[in-house]
């Protein structure tokens, strides 16, 4: 499984799209538990990968490092706004297996969502961890938002040379601010999707695998014959997070609502978990679940846009499935020559928080 481990609700950036801080009445700014009691409920767990998260989870860089000596997971990973890395000494990079690092494309885009300053201290902050000897998978974690170009600011991301992979999340769960989503869907969103996938095809006829979550997401369902996890990011079924206080939850930015409780530490155990939330219609019944798993559960759930932005979302789904099977085919006789590793589009190799369908 996957266990989201809240560090603190604390951060340090108010970028315009997340706005900073939890509530410490709803996830304190300190850990409330026994460290004792996640450890009893990872152990049993032999195939156990630990997110770091928050919050900026950096800003208690004493918690992981008791966290890494202490919890018998087989991997770890960090979400993190890539400001305070040098809090974490070397030694505990090297034992992280994949580090997502917020940014959202060229330092204008970055900048203006997140803070100045912000783009070029993340990009100096992935050269650090390369330095000091971090080896696993450095992913470049993009929010798309009204001012975002997707095919523009990936693009950038991956021609950095410094990430391994990029995905990007569309901002609709909390967002209010948007003047014309579907305008900007018709006019940027998809055409940008749809110039990704000829990108992508394009270096893979080159002997390239371009690290684009979303597009090596469909992909491996494709390839492989399997489903998609339902949801893709494993919430409820596969991944759970354990806030600062304790709560066990379903979905690690359902903090507040009471659907997402599954108990506390201490009370439950891993078997308890699964099963308790899950993803039902319109997605259940749709041809399209196969490849995208419903997507999100905290906005299947919420609807917080109401069926009209929830059914919003889901064409630009079905954009991003349909562009890249339509390269499905010439993916596998690449595959057959040997022209490209299947093991580099078959990603992601175990549940790296990458969530693959934004």
């Amino acid at each position: 499984m996957l266990y989201f481990v809240f560090t603190t609700g604390r951060c340090n950036l108010r970028c315009s799209y997340c706005g900073g801080s939890f509530n410490p009445e709803i996830v304190p700014w300190r850990v409330e538990y026994d460290l004792g009691d996640l450890i009893r409920l990872v152990e049993g767990d032999g195939d156990a990968t630990i997110a770091f998260y928050g919050g900026e989870p950096l800003l208690n860089p004493g918690f992981i490092m008791e966290v890494m000596d202490a919890v018998p997971a087989r991997r770890f990973v960090v979400q993190t706004n890539g400001t305070a890395v040098r809090a974490l000494p070397p030694e505990y990079w090297r034992r992280m297996d994949a580090v997502l690092l917020s940014i959202d494309g060229p330092e204008g885009v970055t900048d203006g969502y997140r803070g100045r300053g912000v783009y070029r201290t993340v990009l100096s902050s992935a050269r650090w961890l390369r330095e000091v000897g971090f080896s696993g998978d450095l992913i470049a974690r993009m929010t798309v938002s009204e001012g975002s170009d997707v095919y523009r600011d990936a693009r950038h991301l991956l021609e950095l040379g410094l990430f391994d992979h990029v995905h990007w999340q569309i901002d609709a769960v909390w967002s209010e601010g948007w003047a014309d989503f579907r305008g900007w869907a018709e006019r940027v969103y998809k055409p940008g999707v749809s110039r990704l996938v000829d990108y992508w095809i394009s270096e893979a006829r080159e002997g390239r695998v371009p690290g684009l979550v979303p597009v090596l997401g469909v992909l491996r369902v494709e390839l492989t014959g399997e489903s998609m996890g339902i949801p893709p990011c494993g919430a409820g079924r596969d991944a759970f997070a354990v806030s600062t206080d304790g709560r066990v939850l379903a979905c690690p930015i359902a903090v507040a609502e009471g659907w997402a409780e599954l108990g506390r530490l201490g009370s439950v155990g891993p078997g308890d978990l699964p099963g308790r939330v899950s993803i039902g219609e319109p997605c259940a019944s749709c041809p399209y679940l196969r490849y995208c798993g419903g997507r999100c559960l905290y906005a299947h759930v919420e609807r917080l846009w109401g069926e009209e932005g929830f059914e919003a979302l889901c064409d630009l789904t079905r954009h991003l499935v349909d562009e890249v099977l339509s390269v499905a085919d010439e993916v596998r006789a690449l595959i057959g020559e040997g022209r490209i590793d299947p093991g580099e589009v078959l990603y992601p190799p175990y549940n790296n928080t990458t969530e693959i369908i934004p």
